[in-house]
């Protein structure tokens, strides 16, 4: 049973949105992506009432502790053509597979893909997720970067979409990913760039029709310490012999001193690989000083695609399933 539809807007009201959050992200995460979108979307639009709902895919394997949390908090996926929403974001995910058809969740991906362009839901795709959109509305196929691209880049800003307008002058965008699209073949599939990188391509890009859908290869919701987290994460499965190579720092990230403290860990972790060194890389991160460059360009594009969202016409279709 679909719930009743609240208004949107009306004279002297605040307009009222419903977001679904489809959360793919790995256990560790699932909680901090949830807390880091809401605080983005109701930032990007302090004028507006956001109900942030969540959502899930069956086929994403969780832990116990994880689906504790999700129990009464999340619904499956299939839910959401009865949730009456005004837009959608779906994360990335971290990958399992080399083709993205073989990842477990893909069947189900597909479909929420398939419901959002018929139904004309605004959608943000977030990273793998873009990636995965991509390749199932227009048959384009990431590829594999030669070494995990993880870092804050300095991007441009391209053409003159509508997002653009009175955008900051200085762009940046936290990467944190093993694969890559590439520009000649997004745009001659139809996609519009909105921000490249000279040192890591395609940051943001569009794809207008009835609804407007906007694509991420970064993650602008990262708090501050989200990539240093990460690093410590991987530094830890190298030195428990879970993967073969050193992580690099994330490039532009941290301030010099640390860059130095962390090569110079580095270069011990790599000679003697004990599980326990791991703690002195960790002492060396929490003294770090690190700036969310990237927390205005992401407020701009969030809070433009809300606006879009709100000036929709009313959203009885997305009630239907497609």
């Amino acid at each position: 049973m679909s719930r009743p539809e609240p208004s949107r807007s009306f004279a002297g009201a605040r307009p009222r949105l419903t977001i679904g959050l489809v959360n793919n992200m790995p256990d560790a995460a699932l909680q901090t992506t949830e807390r880091q979108f809401g605080d983005l979307l109701a930032e990007a639009r302090p004028d507006f009432d956001i109900e942030l709902r969540l959502f899930s895919f069956s086929n994403v394997q969780r832990g116990q502790r994880a689906l504790a949390h999700m129990r009464g908090r999340y619904q499956n996926a299939d839910a959401l053509p009865q949730a009456g929403l005004d837009g959608l974001i779906v994360t990335g995910a971290e990958p399992r597979a080399a083709d993205l058809a073989d990842e477990p969740y893909w069947h189900e991906f597909y479909r929420l893909a398939d419901w959002a362009e018929a139904t004309s839901v605004p959608t943000v795709w977030s990273c793998l997720a873009a990636h995965a959109a991509v390749l199932h509305q227009a048959g384009v196929r990431r590829h594999r970067l030669g070494a995990k691209k993880s870092g804050v880049f300095a991007g441009e800003l391209v053409g003159d979409d509508a997002l653009l307008a009175d955008a900051p002058a200085q762009i940046f965008t936290p990467h944190s990913r093993l694969n890559e699209l590439r520009e000649a073949e997004l745009t001659s599939a139809g996609y519009r760039i909105i921000t490249r990188s000279p040192a890591a391509g395609v940051d943001c890009f569009v794809r207008r029709g009835d609804a407007l859908h906007i694509y991420f290869q970064g993650h602008p919701e990262y708090d501050a310490d989200t990539l240093a987290r990460e690093y410590l994460r991987d530094v830890g499965r190298f030195l428990r012999g879970e993967q073969t190579t050193h992580p690099a720092t994330p490039a532009h990230y941290f301030d010099e001193e640390t860059e130095r403290a962390l090569r110079a860990l580095a270069a011990r972790g790599e000679r003697y690989r004990r599980p326990d060194f791991a703690g002195a890389y960790a002492r060396a991160v929490e003294r770090a000083s690190i700036l969310p460059l990237w927390r205005g360009f992401a407020l701009h594009m969030l809070g433009g695609w809300l606006g879009e969202a709100n000036r929709r016409p009313a959203r009885a279709s997305n009630l239907k399933s497609a």
